[in-house]
């Protein structure tokens, strides 16, 4: 007479390969989420850069402010009268945009005669910057806080 299944043994092994993969496999998903984090906030560093220098090649200035909340109630959006709440007339950023994974988390945007500095903060390596404390300037993202 022959059995058929599987024995108690053969389940526990296939169960345990499983719960290997499985966590394999969140841990790379967890990786995957914090490139995309990053790679979405350097996309909002660079539109904002574009903004700005649209805005100073209109205005011949950056907007003023100094340790300004990008993406909150006093700099919702970017418009010919600078950081505005909401309707920016003639924007040149219609929404100004968040930190992706921590709204308390806020881009940092200070102003002075012909240059500003906006700072926010990487959670990974993105290129040659690493994790923390990264700032965009007219000349583009580094590694840092700015002034």
């Amino acid at each position: 007479m022959k059995k058929q299944g599987f024995t108690l043994i053969e389940l526990l092994v296939v169960i345990a390969i499983i719960g290997l993969l499985s966590t394999l496999a969140v841990v790379a998903l967890g990786n995957a989420r914090t490139k995309a984090r990053d790679a979405k906030r350097m996309s909002d560093l660079k539109q904002m850069q574009t903004a700005l220098e649209l805005y100073y090649t209109d205005k011949n200035s950056y907007p003023p402010g100094t340790a300004v909340d990008l993406g909150t109630t006093p700099a919702a959006c970017l418009g010919s009268g600078g950081w505005g709440m909401t309707g920016c007339a003639s924007a040149y950023m219609g929404t100004v945009p968040l930190d992706p994974s921590n709204p308390s988390e806020k881009y940092l945007y200070t102003a002075a005669t012909n240059t500003y500095y906006i700072n926010a903060t990487l959670e990974g390596t993105v290129g040659s910057l690493g994790p923390g404390a990264i700032h965009l300037n007219q000349s583009g993202i580094s590694g840092g806080v700015g002034p």
